[in-house]
């Protein structure tokens, strides 16, 4: 039986199909690998934070008044005693003088002296001008001026903080760490923090605090970490914290990327294969195997989706 030419042209387009098919099939995938290599695993928690001085001190007005004049700036030094703020006193001096009047009177009528003393003039006389004093606002401690929130024509009272004052030579990290990982992180451990305001560039620290009692809001506990004495940072900057609660030396790490549902996709002789692995401490970046692996496999960094058992494969990087 004679074939027609349509025939013989469909059918070489199925068989180059297929083999195209084939050679697809066939044909290296490139990824890249990674041995498996002995080093360090670190088990961290993570965390963000805040540079603030280790003795902050917030300086509020123990009257209400206004504010008449201020006498320091940010970044200034101070020392005890030294005047910051002046309230208008105006109504205090009034006072003084109307409780002066009557202590001054009581005093010529020698007769009733004894009972108006009694009945106090005299001690609201004293009591009054002490309370003057308050209405200039004083350094408790010396340091610098970090921060000042107020203006002459404010309104100073109780409850408002004026300025703050600290040490910028003696800092402390203040660490937000979630409520689920607060039972891993233990005074003394190490901490690695980093900032977008310094690329490249990481700062020490040690735990030396962990505050008893957590926030149910945030679900999570205040740590404090003090940084290295090198570690010069400015007070307010946030920082990417991490906090080392495991170290394991003569471990055997792969990439983190490489592992998937507990497997890990191997390159041997030019071949894909997936072995099951079980794995111990996890990193940011790479990953401890217990078992399942041996040192200087060729590991599939980051195996591309799809990929099939016994795929050839063209390594770069093992």
């Amino acid at each position: 039986m004679r074939i027609k030419p349509g025939w013989v042209i469909l059918i070489l387009l199925l068989v180059a199909a297929c083999a195209g098919g084939w050679w697809w099939t066939q044909r290296p995938v490139e990824v890249t690998g990674t041995r498996a290599a002995i080093g360090p695993a670190m088990e961290v928690v993570y965390a963000t934070g805040f540079v603030e001085p280790r003795r902050p001190v917030e300086v509020a007005s123990r009257v209400t008044a206004p504010v008449v004049e201020i006498y320091v700036d940010e970044g200034q030094r101070v020392s005890p005693g030294q005047p910051l703020v002046r309230l208008n006193d105006v109504d205090q001096r009034q006072t003084i003088a109307q409780l002066a009047a009557q202590t001054r009177a009581a005093e010529l009528d020698e007769g009733r002296t004894l009972s108006l003393y009694r009945q106090g003039f005299a001690a609201a006389e004293a009591a009054a001008r002490a309370r003057l004093e308050q209405f200039t606002i004083r350094a408790s401690m010396p340091g610098v001026v970090l921060r000042r929130d107020v203006e002459p024509g404010d309104l100073a009272t109780p409850t408002r903080t004026l300025f703050q004052i600290g040490d910028p030579a003696l800092l402390r990290v203040t660490a937000t760490v979630d409520e689920r990982d607060i039972p891993r992180v233990r005074q003394g451990a190490q901490a690695i923090m980093s900032s977008d305001a310094y690329p490249g560039r990481t700062f020490a620290g040690r735990v030396y605090e962990v505050t008893p009692g957590g926030d149910p809001n945030q679900r999570a506990f205040r740590v404090r970490i003090l940084p290295d004495s090198a570690a010069m940072l400015p007070v307010g900057l946030t920082l990417e914290v991490n906090i080392v609660t495991a170290v394991k030396r003569g471990a055997l790490l792969v990439p983190a990327s490489a592992i998937k549902g507990g497997k890990v996709w191997v390159a041997e002789d030019g071949r894909a294969q997936q072995v099951d692995v079980r794995t111990g401490i996890e990193g940011a970046d790479r990953t401890e195997i217990v078992r399942g692996l041996s040192r200087g496999s060729c590991v599939i960094a980051q195996p591309p989706e799809g990929l099939l058992e016994g795929r050839r494969v063209r390594v770069q990087g093992c």
